[in-house]
């Protein structure tokens, strides 16, 4: 008979696991608390659009507030603040791409000059 090695392995819980260059990522308290102001910034973006604002005034604020948005899921449930900064780099630089290319698009179908 063949003789077997017993292999003993320890398992390490997540929040002890080693994350090499990973920053501290978030608690749940904190996950809670960016929720809150998502849900908080939802409810200014539904709350403008029934002001008697103009549209023009309108698209700049809601954009604005969009933004604010993308940039906290961007950075805590995407886990971008608290990673090494090349991956940062390349979201933005498809972000970039992207928003180049549909403004492209946009200006060869005569979009602005209707």
């Amino acid at each position: 008979m063949a003789d077997v090695e017993q292999v003993n392995v320890e398992v390490q819980e997540p929040s002890q696991a080693p994350h090499g260059k990973h920053g501290g990522h978030p608690s749940v308290k904190e996950y809670i608390r960016i929720a809150v102001v998502l849900a908080v910034l939802t409810g200014l973006e539904v709350a403008v659009t029934y002001t008697s604002v103009g549209s023009a005034t309108l698209i700049v604020v809601l954009f604005g507030l969009a933004a604010i948005k993308f940039a906290l899921v961007a950075m805590y449930f995407m886990h971008l603040k608290f990673d090494d900064r090349r991956y940062s780099r390349f979201f933005l630089m498809g972000l970039a791409l992207a928003l180049t290319l549909f403004m492209i698009v946009l200006i060869l179908f005569q979009v602005f000059l209707r």
